[in-house]
């Protein structure tokens, strides 16, 4: 069986190679070799995860440890981008991008009616933002591991509306990060925005006991989640969070312009929409009454978009949460932190050439590794992993001059060493 998956995946690997689109039956059988059929699959079977890893279009010249600036598309998020974009071209089709807001909901643990579309995270994040009822002097907490996305929305409310903007460095485990949150809080805070995996260094942060702290006080709590969906078990609810903005480009493997996000039901009235369009009203605005009706914002965070979406890139979402599902949400994020935990394990063994950045306390760790090479400056590092094609990302924001690697399901332990071997030779 293990023998006729592998030989179907060469097969049709080489027919999408050749531009050519899955039929039916070939996109069921390829759902099938990778199918975990509900059951654990084991972070070492290596059979299985090549299978994984053949799903997607990667060339083998490159090992890949980028994947918190963007993960690769398997072949049926493909497929079914250019189907549904066929099906809108060839028949007319309008609409049906808003059912992908159950499928997310079910994917994050939220209500469907809680689901706003975006093309990304800065989009949910200047909606959270600028939505906001705040008045010059409140205060908002952010951190200094901040990426231009959650960063400039604030900076730029800070210039407009004259908001103070307060910030913390995270501390190396979950306890001390609350602590230094909960000492820059005073009176005038309003909002803590912070990410839930800063982009710089993957440090898990601890953002239910965050919004739990945000909610005794009286604060919003806005969070940056690019790095949550896809890679760790999620349940939005449990968070308790009053936003969460992601996208679906990144550990989700979805279309690039996909994103959403989290608006909890009973913030809504708070949270004003400022973009607005078809969709995000009741449909009962009128500019032929005297005097013109507006009408009502949507009873559900439909009203924070509007508009035509790209249908096809939203059938493409479907087909990613349906890809992760097919092998099982538990068994992705055993896997990349495995080797998340694999490539931490081995910069460790350099001892104090190496300066890890990212925490090693375990809920506090994932399958993203912020580190620098003492003795080399960043950017050389990052053109000599270039050259042997090592693909992983400079971290110049904020002046932290580091280095990120970043892994997921179709990596493995043999191209983290080929990172190690670069770093042997400094």
């Amino acid at each position: 069986m293990k023998t006729d998956r592998r030989k179907f995946i060469k097969q049709t690997t080489g027919t999408m190679l050749a531009g050519m689109a899955l039929s039916d039956f070939a996109f069921a059988e390829n759902r099938k070799a990778v199918s975990s059929n509900g059951i654990k699959i084991e972070t070492d079977d290596e059979k299985f995860w090549m299978m994984v890893r053949q799903q997607f279009p990667l060339t083998k010249e490159w090992a890949y440890l980028n994947n918190g600036t963007m993960g690769p598309s398997p072949y049926p998020v493909i497929e079914a981008v250019r189907k549904g974009m066929m099906d809108c071209d060839q028949l007319g089709n309008y609409g049906g991008w808003e059912l992908t807001a159950k499928k997310l909901s079910a994917f994050v643990g939220a209500n469907e009616d809680e689901i706003a579309l975006t093309h990304n995270v800065t989009d949910g994040i200047n909606i959270a933002c600028w939505g906001l009822p705040l008045q010059k002097g409140d205060e908002v907490i952010l951190t200094t591991h901040e990426h231009v996305g959650n960063a400039f929305p604030w900076l730029n409310r800070q210039k407009l509306h004259g908001i103070v903007i307060k910030t913390f460095t995270p501390g190396a485990t979950a306890d001390e990060t609350l602590n230094r949150i909960n000492a820059l809080i005073t009176k005038k805070t309003k909002a803590i925005a912070v990410p839930h995996i800063p982009c710089t260094a993957g440090q898990v942060l601890p953002v239910k006991e965050i919004c739990k702290l945000a909610k005794e006080k009286n604060i919003f709590s806005i969070i940056d989640g690019a790095h949550g969906p896809g890679q760790l078990m999620l349940n939005l609810h449990d968070i308790g969070c009053d936003t969460y903005a992601s996208c679906c480009h990144k550990w989700m493997l979805g279309p690039k312009g996909t994103g959403f996000v989290y608006v909890r039901k009973d913030f809504q009235d708070t949270l004003q929409t400022y973009f607005v369009g078809g969709g995000s009203d009741n449909a009962k605005w009128n500019m032929a009454a005297n005097p013109v009706v507006m009408g009502e914002y949507n009873n559900s965070a439909h009203r924070y978009y509007g508009g035509t979406q790209n249908s096809g890139l939203y059938k493409g979402v479907d087909a990613a949460i349906d890809f992760i599902e097919n092998i099982g949400l538990q068994n992705i994020h055993d896997r990349i932190s495995m080797l998340g935990g694999y490539t931490q394990k081995r910069l460790l063994e350099f001892g104090d050439k190496i300066e890890l950045i990212t925490p090693t306390e375990e809920r506090s760790r994932c399958a993203v590794n912020g580190f620098r090479v003492k003795g080399i400056e960043y950017t050389k590092f990052y053109t000599m992993c270039t050259d042997v094609k090592v693909r992983i990302r400079s971290v110049a924001e904020n002046g932290l001059n580091s280095l990120r690697v970043s892994t997921h399901i179709y990596n493995t332990k043999d191209e983290i060493d080929k990172l190690m071997e670069v770093i042997k030779k400094v």
